[in-house]
């Protein structure tokens, strides 16, 4: 998975659906829900806990192309970064929180320009000591819009100034109005220490790991290609961790991850899911327990390189959409769990309110298909594949190692559209690959993954806009990887942006997302459940946060002798 920045709507309310029996009488379907097996229980300090993790980061520098890793995001970046506001669920509600670093909420001010002020705590300080400051507000913002190769500068493009001249006020003023401010300083990013890397590159200084911490971890070690290992910050002012230490075991492969989970060889995993794997949970593994989410901040898709051949034809990416039967495809990955039909929306299940019905026209229909097809200059050749001008209608489709869910839905979707006249490659390639380089540059014709929330905002201009598409920035910049251009699209997307209102929020999605639909920049397929699975060793609150992961709570864990 890869992280989206920034997505949602503050505020909205979730309809979080349990759809599995959890194991352990242990059941809830999303949320902050505490773990009640243990409600009486003390959690015991020290310890080591192991963790299956099935994706390892290219990088930890997270503002920087390189670090879009969602597994990444959740073991190390929300760890160990202080932010500004925090994700926290509240009478059914997903909202945002001032963070310890901040003494309450930040002052909105909207005339004559959009400005907010950040008071900062006087407890807050780095691993190191030195305070946090709002000179780190500045730097972060400095580096975002001033430097190469940024993973997304939404929002903070949108920003005239930082006034750091009170060291413990950070005074944001925006030239024009961003919605979702409130992800910023935080959300998919987290704050850096300007005293430490002010002069240096900070790529260079932070790619393979950092020492400094603004949260309750640090990263002691990394050793690529094994493990990510945290300790606890002795500096941190807030809540203490209760273990000694946390190690990442990076096990790409689901199926061997959670082989090492049932032999006890990891503590937890948090796997994407696997029909075989959901299987077994549902019939019961003794002494572990499971929490399913099935309204998720995930939604696996077919994204279309709409800058490169073949899809650089609309005609074509349209055929490819009417070829795939996706609710066949949902249904054989998730039936068993209830999930059977496929997404008809860009927008994941927890904001409903913002999603359309706009891909609902793409059902397999192979007529659809020969018709746009032969419309676009192709004939079908003898062996049954279209072709044009001597060139077989053929594509590579990338996705991640080790994915037994994605090898199934693209041996099903490979099988379809060979009916259909259209040839398909697979190939697969380490995460860090293909979402820190591969994707970004364009090195790709189509691919299979799911984005994931890291904020609460409705905007999708980060993915759809043109603005967005790393090219146009001149610095590598922007998560428009699928080089989607509609014209079409670009108002309603832009209001989703900027607007404040919610209805207009809402009235723009509505506008835009027929306009892509029609131009099949993206095929949704799937929302992708939450799954989380540990041993029952572990004690202390346990959930599947959508936004932070599994681990939004890490530091209030525990593990029994």
């Amino acid at each position: 998975m890869r992280r989206k920045h920034p997505f949602w709507l503050l505020s909205l309310f979730l309809a979080f659906t349990l759809f599995a029996a959890a194991c352990g009488g242990d059941n809830d379907g999303g949320g902050q829900t505490t773990d009640t097996t243990v409600a009486d229980e003390a959690v015991p300090k020290g310890g080591t806990v192991t963790l299956g993790w099935e994706q390892e980061p290219d990088c930890v520098d997270w503002i920087g192309s390189c670090g879009g890793s969602t597994y990444g995001a959740w073991a190390a970046l929300r760890q160990t970064t202080p932010r500004a506001y925090d994700f926290v669920e509240e009478g059914g509600k997903l909202v945002y929180k001032p963070s310890i670093l901040l003494e309450g909420e930040a002052k909105l001010e909207t005339e004559p320009k959009q400005k907010v002020t950040y008071t900062i705590s006087d407890k807050a300080v780095w691993s190191d000591g030195t305070p946090i400051t709002s000179k780190d507000f500045k730097y972060l913002w400095d580096q975002i819009v001033n430097g190469e190769d940024i993973y997304d500068t939404t929002g903070y493009a949108n920003i005239e100034s930082v006034d750091d001249s009170d060291p413990k006020v950070a005074v944001v003023t925006f030239k024009t109005v961003f919605a979702d401010w409130k992800s910023l300083f935080g959300g998919g990013y987290g704050l850096y220490p300007a005293h430490v890397l002010t002069g240096k590159d900070r790529s260079a200084e932070t790619a393979n790991g950092y020492k400094w911490s603004g949260g309750p971890w640090t990263i002691e070690s990394w050793n690529k290609g094994s493990d990510l290992t945290l300790v606890p910050n002795p500096k941190y002012w807030g809540k203490k961790p209760n273990l000694d230490k946390v190690v990442f075991k990076f096990i790409p492969d689901t199926a061997a991850e959670f082989q090492a989970f049932k032999a006890g060889q990891v503590d937890a995993i948090a796997p994407q899911p696997q029909p075989d794997a959901i299987d077994q949970v549902k019939a019961g593994l003794s002494g572990k327990k499971s929490k399913f989410q099935s309204d998720t901040v995930n939604l696996e898709a077919f994204w279309f390189n709409n800058s490169k051949a073949p899809f650089n034809d609309a005609k074509v990416r349209q055929a490819v959409s009417y070829a795939i039967d996706r609710d066949a495809v949902v249904k054989r990955l998730f039936g068993p769990l209830g999930v059977n039909s496929a997404m008809q929306t860009m927008v994941p299940l927890v904001a409903k309110p913002f999603a359309t019905t706009a891909w609902s026209k793409y059902k397999r229909d192979l007529t659809k298909v020969s018709s746009l097809l032969e419309g676009a200059g192709y004939t079908k050749g003898a062996d049954g594949i279209y072709a044009k001008g001597g060139q077989k209608l053929t594509f590579e489709i990338k996705t991640t190692t080790g994915n037994a869910r994605r090898a199934l839905t693209l041996q099903i979707v490979q099988s379809q559209l060979k009916e259909a006249g259209i040839d398909m490659t697979i190939s697969t390639h380490k995460s860090g690959d293909l979402f820190g380089s591969q994707l970004p540059k364009g090195d790709y014709q189509a691919a299979l993954y799911a984005a994931t929330l890291t904020a609460l905002a409705p905007s999708t201009c980060n993915q759809f806009c043109a603005k967005n598409i790393p090219e146009s920035s001149g610095k590598g910049s922007g998560q428009n990887w699928s080089r989607a251009n509609v014209p079409g699209a670009e108002a309603g997307l832009k209001a989703m942006e900027e607007e404040l209102d919610v209805d207009a929020q809402i009235a723009g999605n509505r506008k835009a997302e027929p306009a892509m639909a029609d131009a099949a920049v993206v095929l949704p397929l799937d929302p992708l459940p939450n799954v989380f699975l540990w041993s029952d060793k572990l004690i202390g609150p346990k959930s599947t946060n959508g936004i932070d992961g599994p681990l939004w709570n890490l530091e209030e864990w525990g593990i029994r002798a």
